[in-house]
């Protein structure tokens, strides 16, 4: 099948080996995997939308039987960890100076970014739910536009069973409980994804606001930008494209944005990072990595269940990166995933673990494409479901895991 001018304009797939550009228009067996945009966008919807209920009443079901032994309702288990911030920056918004107590920033509002509680509030405002309620939705919301992002980015270079195979794999990944909690996992991976998608299609403008939109979220997509600065440089390169600049350009100024706001309002120029040290004890550390790898290595059966969470999830995502590259997924997916596994693996003491490898999700992707076929996906598929049920039981039962 010969490409049209059309298909050479809108549907670049980036190889990760390879000439970084160049466009895809059949898979194996000649199946047809990229489509003008919107076309058949019904399928994802459908497909990934029963796919992501599923999990969803996997996970609400282990939190209720939860609830039941552990006493206290369903709302109590959902309401705790980040959600609890959130809220607070949804009811009190962030404070005009930083709170301290003998000289160190104590925890605040300021390291949780505005996206998800603006969006919370306006969603309160406007449907009369409260704070939780809307909170609870708009995450649950975000989770399935997450999962239709996924799904349709997978089949632009992959074909809809693959993208099937993949979705699956990432709605019931052991992180994904955080769909059903008030995190801003969904909002970041929804904006990527599409981000993604549209950088494939060179749709450079809404690419940019995607971002806009997940780096207002939460510093971890600042990922995407390097995916957009790829882009653009292989754009210029090939074709001399200059308006490729706007995905990079308009990308990062969610943080940007946030950054100087909360310079402004509370007069200090590193307001995040202090609260972030000062309240969590959380800064970026080059050195963690190897202190999880020494824990765990010299002291296999004493290591306490956060480090080696971290530990397992590190080891996994190598292997993914492997795989990755290795099939040679696109290099826009695989530059992102790459970022962000790196970012979290060098911050103290959150590390890599099971939410953060789902915003790196292209990993997660390449091992289901890798293993979609046979036994050996049946396996990996049953032993992400009991992952699944562990982490959410964990998550919301104990304080022993944070997410």
């Amino acid at each position: 099948m010969t490409s049209t001018p059309e298909t050479r304009r809108h549907l670049w797939v980036v190889p990760a080996t390879t000439e970084p550009l160049r466009p895809v228009r059949a898979g194996p067996a000649g199946e047809v995997v990229a489509g003008r945009l919107g076309e058949r966008a019904w399928v994802a919807v459908w497909r990934a939308g029963l796919v992501y209920l599923a999990s969803r009443a996997l996970v609400l079901l282990t939190m209720g039987v939860v609830a039941v032994v552990g006493g206290g309702s369903l709302g109590s288990r959902i309401d705790r960890w980040d959600s609890v911030w959130y809220l607070r920056a949804v009811d009190g918004g962030y404070p005009s100076h930083l709170p301290t107590a003998n000289g160190h920033v104590l925890a605040n509002t300021i390291a949780f970014f505005p996206g998800l509680p603006l969006i919370i509030r306006a969603v309160s405002g406007v449907t009369g739910l409260s704070h939780f309620a809307a909170g609870v939705a708009v995450s649950s919301l975000t989770g399935l536009t997450a999962t239709i992002g996924v799904w349709l980015l997978v089949r632009e270079y992959a074909g809809e069973r693959a993208a099937d195979r993949a979705t699956l794999l990432f709605a019931f990944f052991g992180g994904s409980f955080v769909f059903s909690m008030i995190y801003s996992e969904g909002l970041v991976i929804t904006g990527v994804a599409f981000g993604l998608l549209a950088l494939m299609r060179r749709r450079w403008v809404l690419a940019g606001a995607l971002g806009f939109v997940a780096t207002a979220a939460a510093p971890i997509a600042l990922a995407f930008v390097l995916s957009c600065g790829w882009a653009a440089f292989v754009a210029i390169r090939r074709e001399r494209d200059w308006s490729s600049l706007a995905a990079p350009a308009l990308s990062p100024l969610g943080t940007i944005a946030y950054l100087l706001w909360s310079w402004q309002h509370t007069g200090s120029l590193g307001a995040f990072t202090q609260t972030e040290r000062g309240g969590w004890h959380s800064y970026l550390s080059i050195a963690y990595p190897f202190k999880i790898l020494w824990a765990n290595l010299a002291h296999p059966i004493t290591t306490t269940a956060n480090p080696r969470l971290v530990f397992f999830c590190l080891l996994g995502a190598v292997a993914a990166a492997v795989i990755a590259l290795r099939d040679r997924q696109p290099s826009l997916l695989v530059i992102y995933a790459i970022a962000v596994a790196a970012i979290a693996t060098v911050t103290q003491p959150v590390g890599l673990r099971p939410r953060l490898v789902l915003d790196a999700f292209p990993l997660i992707v390449a091992v289901a494409l890798r293993y979609r076929d046979g036994w050996k996906y049946t396996v990996l598929l049953t032993g992400s479901l009991a992952f699944l049920v562990a982490m959410t039981a964990y998550t919301v039962g104990s304080w022993t895991i944070f997410p």
